[in-house]
């Protein structure tokens, strides 16, 4: 049995038109009165709507996302009674998902709740292993949803719920939902006044949630059921007071998608840019979106699969953002051509999300005969960055300026231009300048890498082709390159990397590259900056209070800015990341794979 198979709910419907779990031999509410048991169990249970009064943030965890029932009924209260200018924060765990077909059918049972559940059936979630994060704008609201074993998902969230929804199938027939190192890990992650609510009163919930702290309580259940429980921590809520105002070093794709994080937490982003928004990497006519690969490490596989489909989400709404969708990655040995094959079967990916190409597949992809085989990423697709930036950066609101140095000062930080004057104050600072953090970090042992790339007016490939060089649609033509020159900053054109640029397309497109008019031809060069172990730093800067940094992004930096400002503006605000632990730790400015020797 693959690892998809075994996510499987084996679902089936009773006569009543209760969706059933073949796995666990229950069903997941009733098709009577589903409804009213989730408002008097979760709901009520959790005092809601009045725990949240007066709250800027407020979260609610869920163990057994189930059919989405109570997450729908959740959003609909909060959209009727959420406190001004609210966030709701949502996690929830599911090991074995139903799909969005699956959940509409279960869900028409409730037009009541009906602009809660469409909205949450669109955005219906992928079944894949791991964390995914949900936009619901139209309720202030994010969802965080994980799959897999709760156990693992508890450990490897970093936020602390406010409530908890308990909603797995009975311990008698779902013990590991229900374990001691389960009711660990939720104390853990509870605010100090959460509540709790659960259908059951077996008496291993009770004894797991008051050996951990909470009061807990049985309370008259609903229809059928006699009781069902109730907890609270008794303490006082965390006074959280994140800044106001946050300064953001850098106006390319990772200051702009930092600042629409920052925007989306509820702060208010000071972006500072020394030539304007997209003149430095992120300034040419088109990009790539790929993932970078890893068969032997699970973290890094992870982080890049998360990270393209929050890239998705996130530029796929904005008119033009997406050029083409599909990347062609051409085989350069044998063992590439091994290697595709276990890319493609890594479960990380959604179904067809990543294909191996025969050379016949690849040659009518391409439009031209290349040898042996490819990978075909259809979840992979090249933007126009333009688009991108201008969507998320107010233009007003980009201060001038080239930031040379930042200094400390009693209410946060302060960064400074050349001369000493000041360009901005802020409580917290995120740096984002991409080869400019070299400079202004040093301890991070960035490197910086000079890459030129080249473009005509011409046709080319319906989407992108890669092989170590690349090939990109820019909606009128195709950029091609790119060099790759490490300890390199000049962004001056140079004839000599077009040369290198052309051979490069001509040995693998030899047709494609015919067609371009030398005479005709655009370039640019910038610089990126890449780490050591070749992945990003984002996060807290050690040692510096207040400092943050999302960089080192490489050639992957409209793949991963989305996910990684998101990252770092919750740990600016103090809410969920939408992280994962173990990629958090992967990629933390602190990790040892940076330090100098």
């Amino acid at each position: 049995m693959t690892e998809t198979d075994d996510r499987d709910p084996q679902l089936v419907w009773t006569e009543a038109g209760e969706p059933r779990s073949g796995r666990y031999g229950d069903v997941y509410f009733s098709a009577e009165d589903g409804l009213a048991e989730t408002r008097a169990v979760f709901l009520d249970g959790s005092d809601l709507p009045h725990a949240w009064a007066g709250r800027r943030d407020f979260t609610v965890a869920e163990l057994g996302f189930g059919s989405g029932l109570n997450i729908a009924a959740l959003l609909d209260l909060w959209r009727r009674h959420r406190p001004e200018g609210g966030r709701l924060h949502i996690f929830s765990i599911e090991g074995y998902p139903l799909d969005a077909e699956q959940a509409r059918r279960a869900l028409s049972a409730w037009p009541g709740i009906g602009e809660a559940t469409a909205a949450l059936v669109e955005r219906w979630p992928a079944s894949t292993p791991g964390f995914h994060r949900i936009d619901l704008p139209e309720f202030n609201a994010v969802l965080d949803f994980a799959v897999g074993e709760v156990e693992w998902a508890l450990d490897q969230w970093t936020g602390r719920a406010d409530a908890w929804f308990l909603d797995g199938f009975a311990p008698s027939v779902n013990p590991d939902m229900w374990s001691p190192a389960v009711f660990d890990l939720i104390a853990e992650k509870s605010a100090p006044d959460a509540r709790v609510a659960t259908f059951t009163v077996a008496g291993v919930v009770r004894r797991g949630l008051a050996e951990r702290g909470f009061a807990v309580e049985k309370r008259p259940g609903h229809g059928r059921k006699r009781e069902r429980l109730e907890a609270r921590r008794t303490g006082k809520p965390a006074a959280l007071l994140p800044p106001r105002a946050v300064i953001v070093i850098g106006a390319g794709i990772a200051g702009a998608a930092t600042a629409r994080a920052l925007r989306a937490a509820g702060l208010t982003p000071v972006v500072i840019e020394a030539a304007g928004a997209g003149t430095g990497a992120s300034g040419f006519p088109a990009a790539l979106v790929t993932p970078r690969f890893d068969l032997g490490d699970g973290a890094v596989a992870a982080l890049f699969a998360q990270a393209l489909e929050r890239a998705h989400a996130l530029y796929s709404p904005h008119a033009g953002a997406v050029i083409a969708r599909g990347v062609l990655q051409l085989a350069g040995t044998e063992r590439d051509a091994r290697r595709f094959d276990g890319i493609a079967a890594q479960p990380i990916w959604i179904d067809g999300a990543m294909t191996q190409a025969s050379g016949a597949a690849a040659s009518g992809f391409v439009g031209e005969p290349v040898e042996g085989p490819g990978l075909l990423m259809a979840s992979a697709f090249v933007v126009a960055p333009h688009v991108i930036l201008s969507a998320w950066l107010d233009r007003d609101a980009v201060r001038p300026g080239e930031a040379a140095r930042l200094e400390p000062h009693s209410g946060g930080w302060r960064a400074l231009d050349g001369t000493g004057a000041v360009l901005a104050e802020a409580e917290a600072v995120v740096l984002c300048a991409g080869a400019g953090n070299v400079f202004l970090a040093p301890d991070l042992s960035l490197t910086p890498v000079r890459g030129q790339a080249d473009w005509v007016e011409a046709g080319g490939p319906p989407g992108a082709v890669a092989w170590g060089g690349y090939v990109a649609p820019t909606g009128t033509g195709f950029l091609f390159g790119s060099t790759h020159d490490r300890g390199q900053t000049g962004t001056e054109i140079r004839p000599a990397d077009t040369e290198r640029n052309l051979a490069a397309l001509a040995a693998r497109l030899p047709r494609l590259a015919g067609r371009v008019d030398l005479d005709a031809v655009r370039s640019r060069a910038a610089t990126r900056a890449t780490t050591r172990d070749r992945l990003p730093v984002a996060g807290p800067v050690p040692g510096q209070p207040g400092l943050f940094v999302v960089g080192g992004l490489g050639s992957r930096g409209f793949c991963l800015a989305p996910l990684l400002g998101e990252h770092v503006a919750a740990l600016i605000s103090g809410g969920p990341s939408p992280l994962p632990s173990d990629v958090v730790d992967r990629i933390t400015p602190s990790r040892a794979a940076l330090r100098r020797t």
